[in-house]
Order: structure tokens, then sequence, then C-alpha cells
């Protein structure tokens, strides 16, 4: 079953009626207190480990459940390396594997795509050695994001560096530059220093493209085109792939960003 054929599935009456009733326990369980619209009075709900769950609500999303976390164990593809995160090193293995998703997947659709960017914080979970599953990547990207293209100029490409040099590293592909006390040099895109006379293509996701992360360099591009991909879908096709053509995925550190103390 393909990604898209899992959200498909999510979007069914039967599940959207599984996943209302979630919400609701969900949101009982959050709160102590229950406001009906319009009322100034309020039954305060006790939810504890007195409560015994309802039989009739466990029958009803069991199947679901089951079917759901068949899908979300299905093995995928295999690491042939944990591919770790840190906040400290300006480069990671994850990190680098995220990149490279993100510039992959867009170059199917713009093969002008020159480098991607991606921040630490996106990346929730790490990816141990060995199987990775569906879920893993859920895990590992567990929001709606969705891959742009932004067309930056050479000036707006030096102000991403800066950015990325001052917060001590981030996910990037197709870009190498150091770190020297906070402060970004030495950067090349394809291996050429950046031209402040021309534009180069980014590919990051709408979240950053929108403002988020406090991310440098990425406002008022010269143009922006969504690709109507989201991350999560890119890097489960990435990993399935992969695997069917009988690769682990194999990330290794190239020091496409270094820091030098």
């Amino acid at each position: 079953m393909s990604y898209r054929h899992i959200m498909k599935y999510f979007t069914t009456p039967s599940y959207l009626l599984l996943l209302a009733v979630a919400i609701w326990l969900g949101g009982a369980s959050c709160s102590k207190h229950f406001v009906p619209r319009g009322q100034a009075a309020y039954t305060e709900l006790q939810v504890d480990s007195t409560i015994v769950a309802d039989p009739d609500y466990v029958n009803f999303y069991a199947p679901y459940k089951k079917q759901l976390e068949t899908e979300m164990n299905r093995v995928i593809g295999h690491a042939a390396v944990s591919l770790t995160k840190s906040r400290e090193a300006p480069e990671t293995l994850l990190g680098n594997f995220f990149a490279d998703v993100l510039l992959t997947a867009a170059r199917e659709q713009d093969p002008d795509a020159e480098f991607s960017f991606g921040t630490k914080g996106g990346l929730r979970i790490e990816l141990s050695q060995g199987p990775i599953t569906i879920g893993n990547l859920f895990e590992l990207m567990p929001f709606e994001n969705e891959i742009v293209i932004l067309e930056l100029s050479g000036e707006k490409v030096l102000e991403l560096a800066g950015f990325i040099a001052v917060t001590g590293g981030q996910p990037v592909s197709g870009i190498r530059m150091a770190i020297n006390d906070g402060q970004a040099t030495n950067v090349r895109i394809n291996g050429e220093p950046v031209d402040t006379g021309r534009t180069y293509k980014l590919v990051t996701y709408d979240y950053l493209a929108n403002g988020g992360d406090n991310s440098r360099g990425l406002t008022d591009p010269v143009s922006r085109t969504n690709l109507g991909i989201k991350v999560r879908e890119a890097l489960i096709d990435y990993v399935t792939n992969e695997a069917r053509a009988g690769n682990e995925i194999n990330v290794q550190l190239d020091g496409r960003i270094t820091r030098n103390q």
C-alpha cells in the first residue's frame, strides 16, 4: 500500500468517525471542564484510573486500530547506519538524509533545483540502523508540510547561509559552507561561489517558506513554486524506491557544513 493509499484510507467515512471519537476522548482527557456552547455553567469531568474502558467503543475502533497498526509497522526499507541528529553538530546523518530527499524529490519536477534547506527542529526522531517502517517516517515528519521551490537572489542565499551559520548548522544539500565565529564563509553551490548577480532555486517546505523557525533569507523570493508533494510522502517514496533498487539508506557525513573553532 502506497502513501497515497494510506491517506485515502484515512479519509474514508468510517475512519473519520473513528478519528472524531478519538479526538473527543482525547479532548476530555486533556481538560477537566466541558463548557457547552452558549452556557455559563459547566460540568466537571474527572478523568483518571477509576474510569473503566467502554467495551462498545473499544470493539468499535479495534478493527481500524489493528489495520492502522499493521500498515504503520510495514517495513519499506533499511538503514545501513543509524541516522542520528544533534543540535550541536553543524552536520548530521539525519539532516543529510532529509535534505538529500528534499532535493531528489524536487528535481523530479524541476531538474534546475540546486540546493535544499530544512531545520533541525523539524526532524522529530532519529532512525535506528535496521528496518525502516511507514510509522518511523510518520514519526520523523508528523506534519503536513509540502515541498516548495523558491527562486532566490544571490544576496538572499548568503542571508540564508548566515542564518544557518548563526544557528550552528542546519540540514542542507547541494550547498557547502564553513562557519567561522558564527559567520558563514566559503559558501558554494554546486562547487561554485555564490554569485550575487544571479538567482538560485532552493528546495524547502512551506512552513519555512512562510517564515517558520525564524529563518532568514526566504522572504520576497523571485518566484515560488508549490510542488504539491508532502515532505513525508517524499520520504516514504525515497526509501521505498531505494529498497526496490536493492539499496539501503547509507548516509555519510561529507563536510557540507564545517565549523572552525
